[in-house]
C-alpha cells in the first residue's frame, strides 16, 4: 500500500508547529467526534513520528488499520486535518506491521538508517529509541525473568558488568524488541551524555553496502567505534553477510576492549545461528545469554490488564481468562487479540462481553476447542448444582433438580450439534418440546437476573477451555 494516504494543503508554516503539537490538537478535536472505544481503539495508538516541509508523518500499526480508519472516518481526518493545519500540507502514514518484536502492539516505529556523522553533537544525537518502550510497562514474568533483571542491571552500569554483551534470544512476539529499548531509554536518562544507538542487523548492513560504494567505510567505523551502547535487534540477519560480519567483528571488539555496552538479539541462540562465523558466535557468548519465553497464564492475564488500562477499559477476569487461556504463543498474538476485540466491538456497536469475546477468540485461536459432550455439560452443571446426575434424568420436580436439568439442556443446544431429540434423550427421554421450553426459559432468566446470566456463562467458560 502507497503509504502518502491522505493530501491536503496548509498555509501554515510547519516550523510553527511540531508534529506533536498538531497530532495532539487533531486528537481533541476527534475524540469530540467519535465514542471513546472508537478513539481508544484507532485514534489513541496512532503516534507522530515528525513534521518535514508540509508534511506530517505519524505511525499506524499496519495496513488493514489504515483501510479501516480510511473507511470509517476519512472525512472527519480530512476535516480535522484542515481545521489544524489549514489547506496546505500532507499526511503521511508510517506502517510498520513485520517488526520481529514489539509486545506492545502499537506504535512500532520502522527505525530509519542514522546519519553517520562523527562531528554531530551530543545533545543531537540519534539514538532511534522510541519512548514508548520501558521497563515500567514491560510486565515481567518468569519467561522474562533472567533478561529482565540482566537488562535493568546494565541499564544502571552500561558496559560495567559481566553482562557484555547481552544476548537476549526467543521467538516472534516475545518482547526482545521492548526490552533492549528499555535498556537503551533508562541509559539515556541516567546517562545522558554517552552516545546511544539502537538499530537492527538490516539497517547497519545498509548502511555499510552505502559507506562501500560512497567510499566511505573509514568515516562509518569511525562512527561506530565511538559509541558508548550499541543496541542491534534481530543479530541474526548478520548470517551469510561475511564482509558485514568482518566489520562487525572489528567493531566488536573495539568496543568491548574500551568497556563500552553492546546488546544484542535475536530468534536463537548464538550457537545456532549457522552462516555466522565463529569468532563472532564466540564473542556473542562472552557475556550473558538470556532468553525470553512465552509468557505463562498469570503473565498473559498482567499484560491483559496493562494493555486494557492503556486503552482505559476494564474487562472481566472471566473475559480475560478465557483470552489469556486460549492465546498462548506469544504477546503480540495476545494483544492482537485484544486489539480485534476492541475493533469488533467498536464495528458492531455492542458492549464487550462473553459472547462477543467468544466469537473474536475464535477467529484467530489456534488452539483446539475442547471436546464437549452432553454427558460433560450433565456432570458439571451437576457438580455445581450439587444435585445427583440421575436426579436429572428422572421425573424429579425439585426446583433445583429442574433449574440444573433446564441449564444442562440449554448448554447443550447451544455448545454441540446434537438435534433436540438427542438431548431429550440424554435426559429421561424428554421429547424436542421440551428441550425447546428449557432453552427458551434459560434464555429468559439469564436475561432477567443478573447472578444467573453469570453462573451459566461461567459454565460455558469452563466447558470451552476444557477445565
Amino acid at each position: 500500500m502507497d503509504n502518502l494516504k491522505i493530501s491536503i494543503k496548509s498555509k501554515h508554516k510547519k516550523s510553527v508547529k511540531n508534529s506533536s503539537l498538531i497530532w495532539k490538537e487533531c486528537l481533541r478535536i476527534i475524540k469530540q467526534n467519535v465514542s471513546n472505544i472508537t478513539y481508544n481503539t484507532w485514534f489513541l495508538p496512532i503516534k507522530p513520528f515528525e513534521l518535514e516541509e508540509n508534511t506530517l508523518k505519524i505511525h499506524v500499526p499496519n495496513n488493514f488499520f489504515v483501510e479501516w480508519i480510511e473507511e470509517h472516518y476519512n472525512t472527519l481526518i480530512n476535516q480535522t486535518i484542515r481545521q489544524v493545519m489549514g489547506h496546505d500540507g500532507k499526511l503521511v502514514y508510517i506502517i510498520n506491521d513485520d517488526s520481529d518484536d514489539d509486545p506492545t502492539l502499537f506504535d512500532n516505529p520502522t527505525v530509519e538508517a542514522p546519519k553517520i556523522n562523527p562531528k554531530q553533537e551530543e545533545n543531537n544525537f540519534e539514538t532511534n529509541l522510541s519512548p514508548r518502550y520501558q521497563f515500567d510497562n514491560f510486565i515481567k514474568g518468569e519467561s522474562n525473568q533472567l533478561a529482565r533483571a540482566a537488562a535493568i542491571a546494565i541499564s544502571e552500569n552500561p558496559g560495567q558488568t559481566s553482562f557484555n554483551p547481552l544476548f537476549i534470544y526467543g521467538g516472534v512476539g516475545l518482547g526482545k524488541t521492548h526490552l533492549i529499548q528499555a535498556i537503551g531509554n533508562n541509559i539515556l536518562k541516567k546517562f545522558p551524555h554517552k552516545k546511544n544507538i539502537y538499530l537492527s542487523a538490516d539497517i547497519f548492513t545498509t548502511q555499510f553496502v552505502d559507506a562501500i560504494q560512497s567510499n566511505n567505510v573509514g568515516e562509518f567505523s569511525s562512527f561506530y567505534n565511538n559509541i558508548d551502547v550499541l543496541i542491534i535487534d534481530d543479530i541474526q540477519f548478520l548470517t551469510g553477510r561475511e564482509k558485514t560480519q568482518d566489520l562487525f567483528f572489528h567493531i566488536f571488539n573495539n568496543l568491548h576492549q574500551a568497556r563500552k555496552q553492546i546488546i544484542l538479539s535475536s530468534d536463537r541462540p548464538p550457537k545456532d545461528l549457522k552462516g555466522m562465523s565463529d569468532r563472532l558466535i564466540s564473542r556473542f557468548q562472552w557475556g550473558l545469554s538470556a532468553d525470553i519465553q512465552a509468557p505463562d497464564f498469570e503473565t498473559r492475564i498482567a499484560i491483559l490488564k496493562n494493555k486494557g488500562d492503556s486503552f482505559g477499559i476494564s474487562l472481566s477476569n472471566e473475559i480475560l481468562d478465557y483470552i489469556a487461556y486460549n492465546i498462548t504463543s506469544n504477546i503480540r498474538e495476545l494483544e492482537g487479540c485484544l486489539i480485534k476485540l476492541l475493533a469488533n466491538a467498536s464495528l458492531s456497536g455492542k458492549e464487550i462481553d462473553f459472547e462477543l469475546t467468544r466469537k473474536t477468540v475464535k477467529e484467530i485461536s489456534t488452539r483446539k476447542e475442547a471436546n464437549i459432550s452432553i454427558d460433560n455439560i450433565t456432570k458439571l452443571v451437576c457438580e455445581e448444582f450439587k444435585v445427583d446426575e440421575n436426579k436429572v434424568r428422572e421425573k424429579n420436580r425439585k426446583k433445583e433438580v429442574v433449574l440444573a436439568r433446564q441449564i444442562a439442556m440449554f448448554l447443550s443446544k447451544k455448545l454441540t450439534k446434537a438435534s433436540l431429540k438427542t438431548i431429550g434423550l440424554h435426559f429421561g427421554g424428554r421429547d424436542h418440546s421440551t428441550v425447546i421450553h428449557a432453552f427458551n426459559n434459560i434464555e429468559k432468566l439469564t436475561a432477567e437476573d443478573v447472578s444467573l446470566n453469570e453462573l451459566v456463562n461461567g459454565l460455558r467458560n469452563k466447558l470451552e477451555l476444557g477445565i
